[in-house]
Parts: structure tokens; C-alpha cells; sequence
């Protein structure tokens, strides 16, 4: 992967993931209780040996930028480098910003033309997988493809929502349709499942090949592409261009594979991943998930049940408390016979100083905390917020897309308190 760049796409508003997009970008958006989305799309480039790698930012960029720098740091020998391509303006483009994933990757094309640069693997900044882009290589180069994208064996229901392929029988793609409807467009786009078996995957009802919007690109063909047309999208033009007129070879992933687009996908994907077997989890020691590290101390339960949960450190968690189908951020404090459950909580950016050692009696600072005999029903709640006493915030309870002053909105029949929300005691949804 030395002759091999990698372009993560984070400039996009997010605005599906509002308000966990209200005060920083998607890619920045947590995860998992200690990570954020842009660590995934990283770490399987370090994992596959490719350390070059470009962050493009645009909205609401600095909590991202902050943890790129503080997390991935190479030494200076390897020559790698995850460097941040904010939008600006130059002399030789416009001061528009971005118009789209390709334009994006246009408006920077300077950095591709390196005389040691022969692959350009394109990645989104909010996808949920693991993949080694070694293989994805592989079958690039054993193809002599001019372009290659990872694609997923999907149902038919799934098929309506995705952008689904039609191939030949050596992979190669020949027809495309964008979230096909009817039972005649899935028809046409459809697979013989035997083809699929053939390359060691089990088709069982999955025989539509769904875009995964990961692309391998010569460099050459991308900076011929972007020079040569003002497309601005990857998806929606660069890729059914290149399939008429280049070779588009498919490269077969069968692994979990989550966009974390909406509120109701981060939702279930987050809530996922605290299931005893997780479709994704973070414990294989060759391929780990990094992040920053935050040298925070272990997590103290105070006489609390929890199941079925996340907890990550540096949280204090009271006594009486119940935990169940959760994810608990970093540095969440949670008051005496609080409930919480199928909620995630975002954590904390920083400790209040209030707040005194749960061993001896949880303290719960004015600012930040969920405190005594509340109730977080199927909610999520963000960053820094303030719970007071005896508040019920629960799915059951909520309607419609309700909003609470701006504090507290329902998106998807989900409630989201927005990060750095303060409710008083006894609040009710």
C-alpha cells in the first residue's frame, strides 16, 4: 500500500444526524462510548498498511480536527501522515466551498499528483465496518480494473434503500440503479445466486450487489475525471460515468457494513454493539480501532446492575442504578436508582469539579450528570448535559418530532437532548 493514498471524505453537513451534528461535524459524531466515526475509516487504513491518509473537512470541523491531532501521530520514519484538507480558497479555485464528494477531492487534486501515488482509495467518514483494503488491491490489480468499489450482498428489502449493481460474470460492473422500487428495476439488477456462492459467499435471499461508496481509483482516471468534467458527486456521476466508458470492477465484502446516516441508524448500530455476540465489535487484536487516549480512571460502580452494556472510563455510576442495553460515554456521571435503559449517553468532554468520590456519596455537580431517580428510556443523550432529579425521558412518552426549547428533539421516534442541555429536576418528556 506504499504507492497508495487514502481520501476520507468529512465534509458534508450531516444533516440526517441533527442535533448530534449541531456542534460538530458527522465524522466527529462518538461512538461506541469512547470513539468517533472518523476512527473507523482510519484505523482499517492503518490495519491494511496504508498511512497516508487525507481527512477532507468542511462544517463545523474543529472538535475533528483537535482529535486528528491528538490521536494519530506517526513517527518520522514510516513517512505516514492523517493530515486535515479543509476547505479554502486558493488561486486556482473558486471560494466556493465544496459542491460534493468529487468536487471536494477536485478542489485539492495537487495532492494526488505525486510521482509515487499510483492508487486512490476514496472513503466515507461515517461507515460502520471492518475491511483489510489490501484485498480491495488485490482484486484491482488482478482485474487491471480502472476503478474498483466494495460491494455487499443484499436483500431485496435492503436493495430499495441502496444504490444496486448489475455485473457481468467476471465482476465487472455493467448497469447501475439508484434505490430501485418496483419488483421489475430489482429484477433488472438482480444476480444469479449461484454467481454469487461461486466467490464464497452464502447468497441465501441476498442477490442484489449494493455499493458500499468505497472506492479504488488509478490516479491517473481520478485526475482525469476531475479535470476533464465539473462532476460533482462520486455516486450520483463519477461512478456511472466511469462505467460506461472505463473498466468498474466489483470487489466482494461480506463483513458488517453500517452507514451511520440517521439518527435512527446511530441508534441501533451504537445499541448493537452492546449485545453479547455484536455484529461489530472492538476486541480483535489484529485489526483494533484506535482513538485517543484519554488516561482516565477506571469506571466505578457504586452498588449499580448493569447488562447487556458499553461502560467506558472514567464514569461514576451510583448506587441502585440500573444499566441495560446501553452505551455510557466517557466520564459519565450517574446519580443513586437512576434507570437507564436501550438509551446512548455521550459521555462527557471534562470532569466538573463539584463532584466528589462516589465511594463515599455521589455528589452530582449542577452542570453535568444524570441525577438521582431519573428515568432514560430508548433516548440519546449528548455531551455535557444536565439532568436534574427525578426527570423521565422515554420513548413511550414522546410524539411526533416534539421540541422543548431546543433542548430536546424527537427524531425518528427517538428523543435527543442536545448536547449541553440542562433540565431541572422532575422534567418530563
Amino acid at each position: 500500500m506504499l504507492n497508495t493514498i487514502g481520501l476520507v471524505l468529512g465534509g458534508g453537513r450531516g444533516s440526517r444526524l441533527f442535533p448530534l451534528t449541531k456542534f460538530r461535524s458527522k465524522p466527529a459524531v462518538p461512538l461506541g462510548g469512547k470513539y468517533r466515526l472518523i476512527d473507523i475509516p482510519l484505523s482499517n487504513c492503518i490495519n491494511s498498511g496504508l498511512n497516508r491518509i487525507y481527512v477532507l473537512t468542511q462544517f463545523l470541523s474543529v472538535s475533528l480536527h483537535r482529535h486528528i491531532r491528538q490521536t494519530y501521530r506517526f513517527d518520522h520514519f514510516s513517512g505516514g501522515f492523517v493530515e486535515i484538507l479543509a476547505a479554502q480558497q486558493t488561486m486556482d479555485t473558486s471560494a466556493d466551498w465544496y459542491q460534493g464528494t468529487a468536487d471536494a477531492v477536485r478542489k485539492h487534486i495537487r495532492y494526488l499528483e505525486s510521482s509515487d501515488i499510483d492508487y486512490v482509495l476514496i472513503l466515507s467518514g461515517d461507515q460502520l465496518y471492518r475491511m483489510d483494503f489490501r484485498d480491495m488491491l488485490h482484486t484491482h490489480q488482478q482485474s487491471g480494473a480502472d476503478v474498483s468499489i466494495a460491494a455487499k450482498p443484499v436483500d431485496r428489502v435492503q436493495a430499495s434503500s441502496l444504490g444496486i449493481m448489475r455485473l457481468d460474470d467476471t465482476g465487472r460492473v455493467v448497469g447501475f440503479l439508484e434505490k430501485p422500487q418496483s419488483e421489475e428495476e430489482i429484477a433488472v439488477v438482480s444476480m444469479d445466486p449461484a454467481w454469487i456462492n461461486q466467490r464464497g459467499i452464502d447468497s441465501a435471499s441476498r442477490n442484489c450487489i449494493a455499493s458500499m461508496g468505497i472506492y479504488l481509483f488509478n490516479r491517473d482516471v481520478l485526475c482525469d475525471v476531475l479535470e476533464k468534467t465539473d462532476y460533482q458527486d462520486f455516486g450520483k456521476e463519477i461512478f456511472p460515468a466511469s462505467m460506461r466508458s472505463k473498466h468498474v470492477q466489483v470487489h466482494l465484502f461480506d463483513g458488517y457494513w453500517e452507514d451511520i446516516g440517521t439518527i435512527r441508524s446511530f441508534y441501533e448500530a451504537n445499541l448493537e454493539l452492546a449485545k453479547s455476540k455484536p455484529p461489530f465489535d472492538f476486541y480483535r487484536v489484529g485489526s483494533p480501532i484506535y482513538t485517543r487516549p484519554r488516561y482516565l480512571p477506571p469506571t466505578l460502580f457504586a452498588g449499580a446492575r448493569v447488562t447487556h452494556s458499553l461502560i467506558a472510563d472514567g464514569c461514576q455510576i451510583g448506587q441502585g442504578s440500573v444499566i441495560e442495553n446501553s452505551i455510557i460515554g466517557l466520564r459519565t456521571i450517574i446519580g443513586e436508582n437512576v434507570t437507564v435503559r436501550n438509551s446512548v449517553l455521550l459521555g462527557a468532554d471534562q470532569y466538573d469539579t463539584g463532584i466528589v468520590n462516589a465511594s463515599d456519596h455521589l455528589d452530582l455537580a449542577p452542570n453535568i450528570g444524570i441525577h438521582n431517580g431519573s428515568v432514560i428510556d430508548g433516548a440519546i443523550i449528548d455531551k455535557d448535559c444536565h439532568v436534574g432529579e427525578n426527570c423521565r425521558i422515554a420513548v413511550a412518552d414522546s410524539q411526533g418530532n416534539l421540541q422543548s426549547d431546543g433542548q430536546v428533539v424527537v427524531v425518528d421516534d427517538i428523543p435527543v437532548v442536545v448536547k449541553g442541555t440542562r433540565l431541572p429536576n422532575d422534567w418530563c418528556l
